[in-house]
């Protein structure tokens, strides 16, 4: 088993090892963490039962493969001392806007590297990593990076100008369908159900619904028109969200991160 280290330990990286953790439990063994903070680092790494390392430097020359999980505007700051002790180690990118292009300049020339962009229900192994085509592991290194990342998240590999909407609409959607699912929730308590068993059943709703498309690709409308009865309760519903631009609110919602 390669030891895993992570640079960073906020929200992100915490999901991954969560997510890790979940699907082999052993793994923990093999999983390091540093952070700016070493007090709160180890109270959370505590968690999980993974090892707390001083500084950045620690954890490569502890680490086989490295995961950058920092904030992208102090990835030069974070890596720059570290670019000769990472030449030979497997470097993972989590860091949204961060790509190929990025690290072939603050990495030296061979570095491995892949630049990722994950979302947070890689916590509970149920989560996405966009991976960009461009990079330049080893074929068995991918095939690792596949074997050990599909236990908790779906892998996809997209080309790099595709790097930031897949990221935009894997890792910031989850916010969105938080809204979805607690609108829905207040709607269920509107006519009478508890708020945790509306919330129950709309997240449970969520989850059946991407699995079925998972296990049967086919095309939404097509899964929509099956609930759709004529003349029956579902298809007034969807004429109400037709009407007050569901689709183009969402639409519009991923335009703006996308700075269109």
């Amino acid at each position: 088993m390669n030891k895993i280290g992570f640079i960073g330990y906020g929200n992100m990286a915490q999901a991954i090892a969560t997510g890790l953790v979940k699907a082999n439990p052993d793994i923990k063994d093999d999983l390091y963490a540093c952070a700016k903070h070493y007090d709160k680092l180890c109270a959370n790494v505590h968690k999980l039962g993974i090892h707390p390392l001083k500084d950045a430097l620690e954890v490569v020359k502890t680490c086989d493969w490295i995961i950058i999980a920092v904030k992208p505007y102090i990835i030069k700051d974070v890596l720059s001392p570290l670019v000769d002790d990472l030449k030979d180690k497997v470097v993972i990118s989590v860091a949204a806007g961060c790509g190929f292009e990025d690290y072939e300049q603050l990495l030296l020339p061979g570095t491995h590297h892949l630049s990722t962009i994950p979302n947070t229900p890689v916590a509970v192994c149920q989560g996405i990593f966009i991976c960009e085509e461009q990079h330049s592991l080893s074929n068995q290194e991918v095939e690792t990076f596949k074997s050990l990342f599909s236990s908790i998240a779906l892998v996809e590999f997209v080309p790099s100008h595709l790097l930031s909407i897949g990221g935009t609409i894997s890792g910031c959607t989850p916010a969105f369908t938080a809204m979805y699912l607690e609108a829905l929730g207040d709607a269920g308590v509107k006519h009478g159900l508890s708020r945790d068993v509306a919330y129950r059943l709309v997240a449970k709703m969520l989850v059946g619904t991407g699995q079925l498309y998972l296990n049967n690709p086919t095309h939404p409308g097509i899964m929509k028109d099956q609930v759709c009865s004529p003349g029956g309760t579902t298809i007034k519903g969807v004429a109400a969200l037709e009407k007050a631009g569901f689709r183009s609110a969402l639409i519009e919602a991923i335009d703006h991160i996308e700075g269109e």
